[in-house]
C-alpha cells in the first residue's frame, strides 16, 4: 500500500465531511467508495478501505454525518460512543450523492481523470449504494451488503450499471425475496444483476459476524473483487 490516512473533503453544497483513504503501491486501474453502514466512518471501514487498497483499488470511504455532525473528531472516525441514531433521519439521497461525487472526484485527483469507480456499500450504505444503479453519478458499476429495498425506491425502474447483490439469508431486518423482488426489478430496467444469497448468514454477517461466516465473507469479497475487474481499465 502506498497511502493511507483518514481526511475532510468538501462537498458540492460545501459540507465538510471525514473520509478515509488508501491508495495500492501500484498504479489502481479501478476506484472504489465505500458506503459505510449506520455508524457512520467506524474505523472498521477505515480498515477495509485499506483492504481494498491491498487489492489494487484506490479507494474512500466516506462519513455521512458532516451536515449534522460536522467532521468527525481529533481521529478523524465515528467510536462507538457516536449517536447515530439521532444523525441517520437527518440524511438525505441527495446529500450522500454529493458526498459520493467528491469522493469520486478526490479519487480521480489523486489517480486519472479516466479512473473507473464503483460504489460498495453495506447495510444503510448498501441501499444507498444499489440505488446508484438507477442514478446519474459517474459511476461504473455498484455493490451492496444486506440493503433495503425500500431506501432503493424508484430509481430501481431505472437501474442500468452492473450491480452486486450480497443477501443474507437469515437476515431479520429485511427478508430475502424482498431483495431478490429488487434485483428481478432492477434486471427488468437493463442492469445486470449479480444477487447472491448466503443461506442462514445473519444481517451484518460480513463484519460483525466475519468469525462464524468466513467462508461467506471470502465468497462475497470475490464477487466484489469480480465486478472491479469487469470494471478497471483494460
Amino acid at each position: 500500500m502506498a497511502e493511507r490516512g483518514v481526511l475532510t473533503l468538501t462537498s458540492a453544497d460545501g459540507t465538510d465531511f471525514s473520509a478515509a483513504y488508501a491508495a495500492p503501491a501500484e498504479e489502481p486501474r479501478v476506484g472504489v467508495v465505500v458506503l459505510p453502514d449506520i455508524r457512520g466512518l467506524h474505523p472498521y471501514y477505515v480498515a477495509l478501505a485499506e483492504r481494498f487498497a491491498e487489492a489494487g483499488a484506490a479507494t474512500v470511504a466516506i462519513d455521512y454525518f458532516g451536515r449534522t455532525a460536522g467532521p468527525a473528531g481529533e481521529s478523524g472516525t465515528r467510536g462507538e460512543e457516536f449517536d447515530w441514531q439521532s444523525h441517520i433521519p437527518k440524511t438525505t439521497p441527495e446529500g450522500i450523492d454529493a458526498d459520493i461525487t467528491a469522493a469520486i472526484g478526490y479519487l480521480r485527483e489523486r489517480t486519472s481523470a479516466d479512473l473507473p469507480v464503483i460504489t460498495v456499500g453495506f447495510c444503510f450504505g448498501g441501499s444507498h449504494s444499489w440505488r446508484q444503479s438507477g442514478g446519474s453519478l459517474d459511476l461504473a458499476g455498484c455493490a451492496g451488503f444486506y440493503g433495503r429495498p425500500s431506501l432503493v425506491g424508484d430509481a430501481a425502474d431505472r437501474a442500468h450499471l452492473p450491480t452486486v447483490m450480497l443477501i443474507a439469508g437469515a437476515d431479520a431486518a429485511t427478508p430475502v425475496p424482498d431483495q431478490l423482488q429488487l434485483a428481478d426489478r432492477m434486471r427488468a430496467a437493463g442492469a445486470d444483476v449479480d444477487a447472491v444469497v448466503y443461506d442462514g448468514a445473519p444481517h451484518s454477517f460480513f463484519d460483525r459476524a466475519y468469525g462464524a461466516w468466513a467462508e461467506a465473507c471470502q465468497d462475497a469479497w470475490e464477487h466484489v473483487l469480480a465486478l472491479t475487474d469487469r470494471v478497471a481499465r483494460a
